[in-house]
């Protein structure tokens, strides 16, 4: 197989934010692949998704977060590991929002959720990457979701 034409069909986006690079440097090898593969999926679904435009990764909490500054399109998502459950890592949504429930609803054989706030992934299981594309997706376009619906609602003259 040629390596460098195998490179070019997998585009990894370069860290922007020192800090998030050294938090993913920091995971064990084991968990560092999933969490960038993770990772890459949230760039492209950003870039995919209308209304979203580029976004900003930080750190929030100490965790790598993905935040949509420029056009404050939609909610935070965020992903970790921690060393208290080395066998798994999660993608967290604003625990504010009814996103947690609707993928609930959606995929309620697909995640493995934690309350109102997380995705849970297992630590060497592969990733339904469509249905978290669309998790992705309607967080970072959460807030352009909600304004148009609000405009759909009709208006009863009061």
């Amino acid at each position: 197989m040629n390596t460098r034409a195998h490179r070019s069909q997998h585009k990894v986006t370069p860290f922007s934010n020192a800090s998030v690079e050294r938090i993913f440097a920091g995971y064990p090898e084991r968990v560092r692949g999933p969490m960038l593969e993770l990772r890459e999926l949230v760039f492209q679904t950003a870039a995919s998704t209308e209304g979203v435009g580029p976004i900003e990764e930080t750190l929030k909490w100490g965790e790598p977060a993905y935040v949509t500054s420029a056009t404050n399109s939609g909610s935070t998502v965020r992903m970790d590991w921690k060393p208290g459950k080395p066998e798994q890592f999660a993608l967290y949504f604003h625990c504010q929002t009814n996103l947690v429930e609707t993928f609930r609803t959606l995929f309620p054989h697909d995640f493995e959720l934690q309350g109102n706030r997380a995705l849970v992934f297992k630590v060497g299981e592969r990733i339904q990457k469509d249905a978290v594309a669309f998790c992705i997706s309607a967080s970072l376009a959460y807030h352009l979701r909600k304004k148009a619906a609000a405009q759909r609602k009709p208006h009863n003259g009061t």
